[in-house]
């Protein structure tokens, strides 16, 4: 039924799809407060905007941003192939692919809650096979869509579980890549606490376990999202070695690239909220000690 309800999604150009997520995102706007409160502090937490920038302006901006991102990202689930990949640019970094693959170590990708992250592990399975994390949405009735809309051409997902790490690992080793949420809250004991924008968040231990038993490349993703409903641009950053080592440093390289393009983040995802008792109290004890 729901997926009947979304079918026209699938029917509409990009950019009316934006139109109508800049529309949604107003409305949320003026009828989600909260969303509003935990924006306004995670955009504050940050200190990157800018002096001249009047916050209010800011973060109706990000609902909108997140308003897009909702409906693109139901419809390029649905989406027929040819005009599916015909929204995405040419990508100017892909020669960063071309020397990670010649490398056969494998590509470990992080793609942060920013842009178009949907469309990021598509692209790559368009040309080369990518196993991707994947975490069951709340929703059950999203479950089936997602995974129909995720898992086109060379896309895999693995389930965010050890059977899941482990076809993260075979896939590395086989030279393939994987994609990550970097900035996906891990469950209890798979992860650390580490300063994320000054802030203790707890963070994934699992990138840097990967990249070191693995050698693999580690390349940051962001599918930014263009003005007008004008498509998608690819960017790729290869990371140092040893740049995603912990916690602290995987946070690290999430900030930077967040950093370029402030508007496209989900300042909404709670990144500090954590629902078990046991770490409520690890998080006290991590705040005091910053």
């Amino acid at each position: 039924m729901f997926k009947l309800l979304l079918k026209p999604l699938a029917l509409l150009s990009l950019p009316t799809i934006h139109k109508l997520g800049t529309t949604l995102g107003n409305i949320l706007y003026l009828l989600m407060p909260q969303a509003k409160t935990v924006i306004t502090e995670n955009l504050t937490q940050s200190g990157l905007v800018p002096q001249d920038t009047e916050l209010k302006s800011l973060i109706k901006l990000n609902m909108a941003e997140a308003g897009k991102s909702l409906l693109e990202s139901l419809a390029l689930w649905q989406k027929d192939e040819q005009e599916l990949f015909s929204w995405v640019k040419p990508c100017a970094d892909w020669h960063v692919v071309e020397e990670a693959i010649a490398k056969k170590k494998g590509i470990i990708f992080l793609t942060p809650h920013m842009g178009c992250f949907e469309i990021t592990s598509i692209f790559y399975g368009a040309h080369h096979p990518i196993t991707v994390l994947y975490r069951r949405p709340k929703l059950h009735w999203l479950h089936a869509l997602t995974v129909a809309g995720r898992t086109r051409r060379q896309v895999k997902l693995a389930p965010a579980n050890l059977q899941g790490v482990r076809n993260l690992i075979q896939a590395l080793k086989r030279g393939e890549a994987v994609g990550i949420l970097p900035d996906q809250v891990p469950g209890r004991g798979e992860g650390e606490w580490a300063p994320f924008f000054g802030k203790p968040a707890y963070t994934m231990t699992l990138v840097g376990k990967l990249a070191e038993k693995t050698g693999a490349t580690v390349i940051m993703v962001f599918g930014e999202r263009l003005s007008n409903g004008e498509g998608f641009q690819v960017h790729m950053t290869k990371l140092e070695d040893g740049a995603v080592t912990t916690p602290a440093l995987l946070n690290q390289a999430i900030e930077q690239q967040v950093s370029k393009n402030i508007t496209q983040y989900l300042w909404q995802y709670p990144r500090y909220r954590v629902r078990n008792r046991v770490l409520k109290r690890e998080q006290k004890k991590a705040e005091a000690e910053l």
